[in-house]
């Protein structure tokens, strides 16, 4: 299986050996599920985005298994049902890499490339994944609005901005002007475990979004501020 990233020269090999962890469930999943991908993921979507979404890492039987972020797991049904309302891909999602499926203005970019266990990082894995993170959203000069999905995604973030995290804390809805001139909106992650205890509803996901659209223009003076949305 040959996948292509939308930012070439800025991903982890397919045989990382950064994470001691990792690299032992990577080859677990490599012995007992030989065709998934079992690798690091790759970014996807438009390398000309205005709206990049930073991820936490890939689910077993999603990302991992497919090799596209998001996709296969019912992450991937919200996300990209949720995308496809604000016309932010063409095509139509089939959980599969082949399924045609393109992101028009936005881009998909883990904090964590690879499946880590109980979709849980430790923060030194965390740690180690951010050089190629914070390399690719520099590589987003027009990425000027990033949603955080979740609390992991969201102090990688602030991290990759030279931002101090105690200044901008995580909320849902929570929109934060960065020092590096971008905007950041919090999200809780679209993971069924979040939807299934209520902690996050399709109604409240599909809410953020508008207040991307809105900052998608908006012009930063030097005094911006964080403020909710």
């Amino acid at each position: 299986m040959e996948i292509d990233s939308p930012l070439p020269g800025t991903e982890p090999p397919r045989d990382c050996p950064r994470c001691p962890r990792l690299v032992a469930l990577r080859r677990e999943c490599q012995a007992e599920y030989p065709d998934w991908w079992n690798a690091p993921v790759y970014a996807f979507g438009d390398p000309d985005a205005w709206l990049a979404f930073a991820g936490l890492a890939p689910g077993k039987h999603g990302a991992n298994r497919t090799g596209r972020p998001f996709t296969g797991d019912y992450a991937g049904d919200l996300l990209f049902a949720t995308l496809a309302e604000f016309g932010l891909s063409k095509g139509c999602y089939n959980a599969r890499i082949d399924d045609g499926l393109m992101l028009d203005g936005a881009i998909i970019v883990n904090s964590v490339k690879c499946l880590p266990p109980q979709n849980k990082p430790t923060p030194a894995e965390i740690a180690s994944c951010r050089p190629f993170f914070e390399t690719q959203l520099a590589a987003l000069p027009k990425a000027r609005v990033i949603i955080a999905l979740g609390r992991i995604a969201h102090d990688a973030t602030l991290r990759a901005a030279g931002a101090r995290l105690s200044a901008f804390p995580f909320d849902h809805g929570a929109v934060h002007a960065l020092p590096d001139g971008r905007y950041l909106v919090d999200s809780y992650h679209c993971s069924r475990y979040n939807t299934n205890t209520g902690r996050l509803t399709p109604e409240m996901f599909s809410d953020v979004f508008p207040t991307a659209l809105f900052l998608k223009d908006q012009t930063r003076g030097p005094n911006s501020s964080t403020s909710p949305r």
